[in-house]
């Protein structure tokens, strides 16, 4: 599991990173989480979990830069029914769905990049096949370089254990 973080908010809106002894920015707490960490935020007063409030403000920040992270119909629907009918949704599928879809996009990119390097070395075989083409096609040219059996075969003389018939 990914090493957790506990920040402190103040209530002049800083964040606190107890682990490094510093204030952050939400720019700095979103690339802790983009390389992999967990974080924990508190209120420094009343020592309450606000960490679902710090990384929503992190997601509209990015939003704001990017001018869209979800589609306006979505957010209509999360502010219709928040508590209601999407808070169960966000809380038992939504993160299911995406950790899955990851996965699943893991999986598609290992797999295309494998048909790529096959597809790398299938090119290679026309030319090697053409190389074992040409040595084949040399022994027909240069009845030297045949083995013995064909070279007797087709100077016409008779290969293998028959008498000829008579």
């Amino acid at each position: 599991m990914a090493e957790s973080v506990l920040l402190k908010k103040y209530a002049n809106r800083r964040l606190y990173d107890t682990e490094k002894s510093a204030y952050v920015t939400l720019t700095q707490v979103a690339d802790m989480i983009k390389g992999g960490r967990r974080v924990k935020v508190i209120d420094a007063k009343t020592e309450e979990d606000v960490t679902a409030f710090i990384l929503t403000q992190i997601i509209v920040e990015e939003a704001k830069n990017h001018k869209t992270l979800l589609p306006v119909p979505l957010l209509h629907l999360i502010i219709e029914f928040g508590e209601t009918v999407l808070g169960e949704f966000f809380d038992k599928y939504l993160e299911l769905t995406i950790k899955n879809y990851l996965n699943y996009k893991t999986t598609l990119d290992e797999q295309f990049k494998r048909w790529l390097d096959v597809g790398s070395n299938l090119s290679a075989l026309p030319q090697q096949n053409l190389s074992s083409f040409a040595s084949f096609m040399d022994l027909f040219a240069d009845p030297a370089k045949r083995p013995d059996e064909q070279r007797e075969s087709s100077d016409g003389a008779q290969t293998g254990g028959s008498d000829g018939g008579a």
